[in-house]
């Protein structure tokens, strides 16, 4: 079984990080997301130096419960193991990420209405899964920055977002005069016109500060990191934990962050620093 600090090992002990070189083969033309979704796959599934494609895909399948694509998020769970969300930026100065129709996850829950049925069925019977958010900025073919952090020490409970979300959709259904129609969204309306041909979507666009900007209080300005809160860091295999602060250049410190429930409160987490820009 694969899991997050073998797969930062791997991406540290490459060579170089010209993603487009990397997978001009197996994208679409300048398609710079698809090539940082197949670089993370391959981190986790030990996959860099395969060539064939079947002989991929199997060890695809071996470590991976499911993958889907930017569209339906999560973009991979591994096997009894973590969530993967991968979101690319390519601006100058980014400072957030959207997330468009869902808000943040501090765990992917099993129940959410959100996620296909396909992902709901991948694992017999799981109800929660803790969820790694991977943002990769990338600028002028190469990956530039990179970093991991989990949606529990990113995000608030589901909760937060509910109740903006459920007072936004309650406070749109009580217009009168108007016939809604049951949605995922926040809501829609259908038949406005005589005709009954046109109809109106209200949708939630979520987005979120990128974790660059809300971690530089204790990454100081660090392009590739990984923030794990204690227990989860724990919680990984004993050879992993030996791999990783065994292996030359990668650099692990301690720091508290805030509590994305109650900044009051501080949780205790590794920052796992890796492989620089030359």
């Amino acid at each position: 079984m694969s899991n997050l600090l073998e797969a930062i090992v791997r991406i540290h002990n490459l060579k170089d990080l010209e993603i487009e070189e990397f997978y001009k083969s197996r994208i679409r033309a300048n398609n710079m997301g698809e090539a940082l979704e197949k670089f993370i796959t391959d981190a986790f599934a030990d996959t860099f130096n395969l060539k064939n494609d079947e002989q991929r895909n199997i060890k695809y399948s071996e470590i991976f419960s499911y993958i889907a694509n930017q569209n339906n998020p999560p973009y991979a769970i591994i096997k009894r193991g973590d969530a993967i969300e991968i979101k690319k930026v390519e601006s100058k100065n980014p400072k957030s990420i959207p997330l468009n129709s869902s808000y943040p996850k501090d765990k992917l829950y099993a129940d959410s209405p959100m996620i296909t049925e396909e992902c709901r069925k991948c694992e017999k019977g799981w109800k929660e899964k803790d969820i790694i958010y991977t943002v990769g900025i990338i600028r002028e073919k190469y990956l530039q920055a990179l970093c991991f952090v989990y949606g529990e020490d990113y995000a608030a409970s589901p909760d937060t977002y509910e109740r903006i979300k459920n007072a936004i959709k309650n406070g749109i259904s009580e217009i009168p005069n108007i016939k809604f129609a049951e949605t995922t969204e926040l809501s829609r309306v259908n038949r406005v016109d005589p005709l009954g041909i046109t109809y109106l979507r209200v949708r939630g666009m979520w987005g979120i500060d990128i974790p660059f900007e809300v971690f530089k209080y204790v990454t100081n300005g660090k392009k590739f990191f990984a923030i794990i809160n204690e227990k989860k860091y724990n919680s990984f295999p004993k050879q992993s934990i030996e791999l990783i602060e065994k292996t030359k250049g990668i650099v692990i410190t301690n720091h508290k962050i805030k509590n994305p429930n109650n900044p009051a409160k501080l949780k205790d987490v590794k920052l796992i620093s890796f492989k620089e820009i030359k």
